[in-house]
């Protein structure tokens, strides 16, 4: 487990560097890619399935996102792009192409469909953490104008 955590920090933060994101985000980059890494392995490990532990992870990521922007007044951006890069699929799709191009097309579309899944449960974890951040501040600018 320690090795995956090195690893996925490491890797998060090196994505950070290579989309110019501050020196000074960069460990909080690497923060957040490890503990979404982090979430994904621990539900993997109590048997759940990878598109349901990557949606749990990619939400967790967006919300410790959201929270690094709001303290360190930076575009949440910067964190969410750099945390899900040890999320996403990559060796799946790899897998999948190259079983299409060996002409195991039952692997092959099993593969793709998994990855795809995978890559939706990504998007969709992202965009509910963002949903319920907008409903969450639009209460709180009524009740802030209510006074």
């Amino acid at each position: 487990m320690f090795i995956h955590l090195i690893t996925s920090f490491i890797a998060s933060a090196g994505f950070g560097v290579l989309f110019n994101a501050p020196k000074k985000s960069l460990l909080k980059c690497g923060f957040v890619g490890m503990v979404g890494w982090f979430i994904y392995i621990w539900l993997v490990t109590l048997d759940y399935d990878a598109v349901i532990s990557s949606l749990i992870a990619a939400f967790t990521i967006a919300v410790i996102s959201q929270i690094f922007a709001r303290m360190y007044k930076t575009p949440i951006i910067i964190f969410s792009v750099a945390g899900i890069i040890p999320l996403v699929p990559g060796g799946l799709a790899y897998d999948a192409m190259r079983n299409f191009v060996e002409n195991d097309y039952n692997t092959a579309i099993q593969l793709a469909a998994k990855a795809f899944m995978i890559s939706g449960a990504i998007a969709v974890g992202l965009v509910i953490s963002e949903v319920i951040n907008q409903i969450i501040r639009k209460v709180q600018f009524k009740s802030k104008r209510s006074y």
